[in-house]
């Protein structure tokens, strides 16, 4: 320890000192100050004293050693008091449950409980658990105690069903009354303890209540009736908590319920009844999106794969449960199918009403309906509709999706407009089956037309709407039109040469290839080369009047591709009339066309008209 007097006079000399430097400064600045004889004569002055270093403050040391020293104890007390108090608490309970399983088992093998005394004392047990189970509760062990709730509930419902199926002592009425109550009290648990576990400890019994107490018979409007209020029970629980996920078990318990019924007990003198409760319970997931809302803001913290998923697959499984039933009924299925897209359009315009909201889910679930009623839509399309009119419907129905995506600036209704476009078209160059008769005026020409038209529009009008990223597939649907007018106008020379050749057959049944047969095959492979160059030549006056550099493109290629066909195919397979025809009549085309670029009436060469690249 430092001497105090020691201290004391470093004190001292440091008040000299500042006292000394005032007294000069004051001297510099002009002021008069009085004269101070014992700051004159100061032991710094004559001997200065090193500045002293900073001392810690006096309670430091006593603060920290004590807090040093006891953070070890402090831990090791809290240790050893979460080691007696929780663990050797849990492992008592365990062992104390196995003891008494262990008493309870070799009662029951040496005849001591019967029937009767067996479910009394799991019944007893069961609720003595739970009431067992509010004690850890009340002392703030919480999960222990909803584990201990977990099997009290576990064993009623097991003495409940023991009670009815192992040893008959109740009927089944009052077996699935008991468990009702049961599920009931469990749900009043879980709203009053906020508890989510416990309210999926209720989803659970509740659902396996049917299959504990089957008695295997068909009893559809109990098991349907009991299976729609247990919906209702969770999805009133889930409007007032957010408690999402017990929507997807409600789900998977009903479809597990109906399809197993169904498998085993449908009859098609059931199908009324069965339509009816399938409609609730597609009614009761669907109108989770309108319930939503009044959760405010719990609902919508992040991105809801419940409320983005379960739509779909709500109408997917109504569809198909539908399906099943009404499969070799196609008018009266389309018509469900309609209505179905009907009302998907209704929940989504409620839901965009109700929600009030920009959030990015709103809008996602908004869009999903849509997306649902334009499947259903396009289903209902082949169910009605049979050969080409399939093909015509999801054109048309591509057409107004088109529209009112251009119309509303619902950039997400583009992309099912062009799925159901490409449906079309890939229906009718692959799958449709037309049986022609006349030329040009026949249902495939009609078809083709649709399309093109439709095409044609979406090359036309994205000029104006599309975005620059979309330019690329309107520049494909211009490449389309053209495509699909040179397979329509080649297709109808096909087949019109083609009855010229079946007719020529029927008169001359035995008359063998040659003759006035081989002039109509020279005639048909002649009529590709015109086809092609004409249809080349128009386009390429057409994109010199729209000054398009995009379609001359495409009618050079078309017509180099005609230029191979002339030389390669035309000279060696055609006859020499048909050969001179095609190669005059290229030769034609191909000066004209290069003497509109020699007089270069676009100004190309020095680039002086406006040019559009599409």
């Amino acid at each position: 320890m430092p001497n105090p007097q020691d201290e004391l006079q470093a004190l001292r000399s440091d008040i000299a000192a500042l006292a000394a430097r005032i007294y000069r400064l004051e001297e510099k600045a002009g002021i008069a100050v009085q004269s101070r004889p014992e700051v004159a004569i100061t032991p710094p002055e004559a001997q200065p004293v090193p500045p002293p270093a900073p001392l810690p403050p006096a309670s430091a040391p006593p603060l920290q050693v004590p807090s040093f020293v006891a953070a070890p104890k402090h831990e090791s007390e809290e240790f050893e008091s979460k080691i007696g108090k929780l663990w050797l608490n849990r492992i008592g309970i365990f062992a104390i449950l196995i003891g008494v399983s262990y008493f309870i088992k070799y009662a029951f093998d040496s005849g001591w409980i019967g029937p009767t005394g067996k479910i009394t004392l799991g019944v007893l047990a069961g609720i003595g658990l739970v009431l067992w189970s509010e004690r850890f509760r009340s002392k703030g062990y919480v999960v222990f105690s909803y584990s201990l709730k977990a099997v009290g509930i576990g064993t009623l419902y097991l003495s409940l069903w023991g009670a009815f199926q192992i040893y008959h002592l109740v009927p089944s009425g009052v077996a699935f009354a008991a468990m009702v109550v049961v599920t009931a009290s469990t749900i009043a648990m879980a709203l009053s303890y906020d508890a989510e576990i416990l309210a999926a400890f209720a989803m659970i019994g509740g659902f396996s209540t049917p299959v504990l107490l089957s008695t295997g018979q068909n009893h559809e409007i109990v098991l349907f009736s009991y299976a729609s209020l247990l919906d209702l029970a969770i999805l009133g629980m889930v409007t007032f908590k957010p408690w999402r996920l017990l929507l997807v078990g409600s789900f998977t318990g009903t479809a597990i319920l109906y399809f197993g019924w169904f498998a085993e007990y449908y009859t098609q003198q059931q199908r009324a009844t069965t339509v009816f409760f399938v409609g609730v319970f597609a009614a009761i997931f669907a109108v989770i999106p309108l319930l939503t809302p009044l959760t405010k803001s719990r609902w919508h913290q992040g991105f809801s794969v419940t409320l983005t998923l379960l739509p779909l697959v709500n109408a997917a499984a109504l569809f198909l449960a539908l399906f099943a039933m009404y499969e070799n009924e196609r008018v009266t299925l389309t018509w469900y199918t309609l209505a179905l897209a009907a009302a998907y359009l209704l929940l989504s315009s409620q839901f965009k009403r109700r929600a009030g909201s920009d959030q990015d889910v709103v809008k996602v679930i908004n869009l999903l309906h849509i997306a649902v009623a334009i499947a259903f839509i396009t289903i209902a399309i082949p169910l009605k509709l049979n050969a080409h009119w399939i093909t015509i419907g999801w054109l048309i129905e591509s057409a107004v999706l088109l529209f009112v995506a251009v119309r509303t600036r619902a950039d997400f209704l583009r992309y099912f407009a062009v799925v159901t476009l490409s449906l079309g078209i890939v229906r009718l160059l692959f799958f449709d089956n037309f049986d022609v008769q006349t030329l040009l005026f026949n249902a495939r020409f009609a078809t083709y037309l649709v399309a093109i038209g439709i095409l044609g529009g979406i090359a036309v009008v994205g000029e104006r709407f599309a975005s620059s990223r979309e330019m690329p597939f309107v520049r494909f649907a211009g490449i389309g039109v053209n495509l699909l007018a040179l397979i329509a106008l080649t297709l109808e020379a096909s087949d019109y040469f083609g009855r010229q050749a079946a007719s020529w057959y029927q008169r001359h049944p035995a008359g063998g290839y040659g003759g006035p047969l081989q002039q109509i095959e020279f005639a048909r492979n002649f009529s590709y080369s015109a086809i092609w160059l004409a249809y080349g030549a128009g386009l390429m006056m057409f994109g010199f009047g729209r000054r398009s550099a995009f379609v001359r493109w495409q009618a050079l290629v078309l017509i180099a591709v005609t230029i191979g066909k002339v030389f390669i195919f035309d000279a060696s397979a055609l006859q020499q009339g048909y050969r001179i025809l095609s190669f005059i009549a290229l030769g034609a085309v191909l000066m004209a066309i290069s003497y509109i670029y020699h007089r270069d009436w676009l100004k190309l060469s020095d680039r002086g008209g406006p040019e559009t690249a599409a």
